[in-house]
């Protein structure tokens, strides 16, 4: 799965924002019809279409699944 529909985009978010309000915390992953979503992508989503809202007045008609692009990702840490 490479996007989302509006529906299915609308029950993930519900679906997270539940986890939080019971848990206190964002889950680590989001499930869509079977796809797994890790966090760092859905909390990209949800500010790429908070931002498009915001910019054209109107939601998305799909919304892309995909780590963000300017942000590397860290394997590991060390402490010493």
């Amino acid at each position: 799965m490479e996007s989302l529909t509006p529906k299915q985009y609308r029950r993930m978010v519900d679906e997270v924002l539940e986890f939080k309000r019971l848990n206190g915390d964002l889950p680590e992953y989001a499930v869509v019809d079977g796809c797994r979503i890790e966090r760092r992508e859905y909390v990209d989503m949800i500010e790429r279409v908070n931002k498009f809202f915001l910019e054209m007045g109107r939601n998305p008609g799909c919304v892309e699944i995909g780590p963000i692009d300017d942000v590397p990702a860290v394997e590991e840490i060390s402490i010493l």
